[in-house]
């Protein structure tokens, strides 16, 4: 079966062929840089961007794939979250392929496509936990078979993606913030004494304002006494308190649930750690720990190919 799909969730215009839900024939992602002046992804720019990139983009993966609309099974697209005007385009997009080929067009979850991003590279055993790290999304997921989720835990607040582009623009470091904090980390010490929130003692919900509201506290009270932050310490400190919740939340679920495996999806995913601190957990506990490659980590349309390939199989 060979899916088409599309992406446009947010500031990315992607669109994949992926044959029976694991061999990816074509992956074109167009990224708006464009949002990089504004410290943040603008809604209105993303889905004029949208607009003017997704006929260019679906012709540049055709054509990268060899084949044409008649040689697609089946249209899957990012129905949901996201930003309203970028997903409409996509939808959009799909739905006129759909009618002009006659082609069935399945709706898919973004979240569900950031888990699926990791079985483009590694196979699933269940009981599974994922942990969905992303800018707009924070949530612990249990997967007892393929496409079936129960969410355990999700952000009460900001998501963890959103509070390092926050501390980022604090620290004035620019945008995206995860990527450039999880460098400066490596080079600086937690040093600063910040809080790690982790709510009631058997909660996997996750709560990220309070954390950097001490970031932002912690700077304007350096800023008062004329002091001088080390901004690398700083992150480093940011980083600690983040991974230390976002690691401790999956062990527990992890270990109550007798998970086999265990998941990191979504941007967040990419930071270097995440990774060590999850993989040193995953090792004590001997469960199987994997996530997706870098580029699959951040918004692709192979993912919603997969994700849409086990839904189609769910809906039968």
């Amino acid at each position: 079966m060979k899916i088409l799909a599309i992406e446009s969730s947010c500031d990315e215009t992607s669109v994949a062929v992926v044959e029976d839900g694991k061999k990816v024939l074509t992956n074109v992602v167009y990224t708006q840089e464009i949002h990089k002046l504004y410290g943040g992804v603008v809604p209105e720019v993303a889905s004029r961007r949208h607009i003017e990139k997704i006929t260019y983009v679906l012709d540049a993966a055709m054509t990268e794939a060899k084949l044409s609309y008649d040689d697609i099974d089946m249209i899957a697209v990012t129905a949901e979250p996201g930003l309203i005007g970028s997903l409409m385009v996509g939808v959009n997009a799909a739905k006129t392929i759909g009618m002009a080929y006659q082609k069935p067009v399945i709706m898919v979850n973004h979240i569900y496509g950031h888990i699926y991003a990791n079985y483009l590279e590694s196979d699933f055993l269940f009981p599974l936990v994922a942990l969905v790290v992303s800018g707009g999304h924070t949530e612990l997921v249990l997967m007892n078979d393929h496409f079936q989720f129960e969410v355990l835990g999700e952000t009460l607040d900001d998501a963890v993606g959103e509070a390092y582009d926050k501390v980022a623009r604090v620290v004035g470091v620019g945008y995206p913030g995860g990527p450039i904090l999880d460098k400066m980390a490596k080079l600086g010490k937690p040093t600063y004494k910040l809080p790690h929130i982790k709510l009631a003692k058997d909660s996997y919900n996750f709560s990220f304002s309070g954390l950097k509201s001490a970031v932002i506290n912690l700077s304007n009270k350096a800023k008062d006494r004329n002091e001088t932050l080390d901004n690398n310490d700083l992150a480093a400190s940011f980083q600690d308190a983040v991974v230390d919740v976002l690691v401790s939340k999956t062990v527990m679920a992890a270990t109550n649930y007798n998970a086999k495996q265990v998941l990191l999806a979504g941007g967040v995913a990419a930071n270097s750690g995440l990774r060590e601190k999850m993989q040193e957990a995953m090792d004590q506990l001997k469960i199987r720990l994997t996530y997706p490659s870098i580029k699959n980590c951040t918004d692709n349309a192979a993912m919603i190919a997969v994700a849409g390939y086990f839904q189609a199989k769910a809906m039968k």
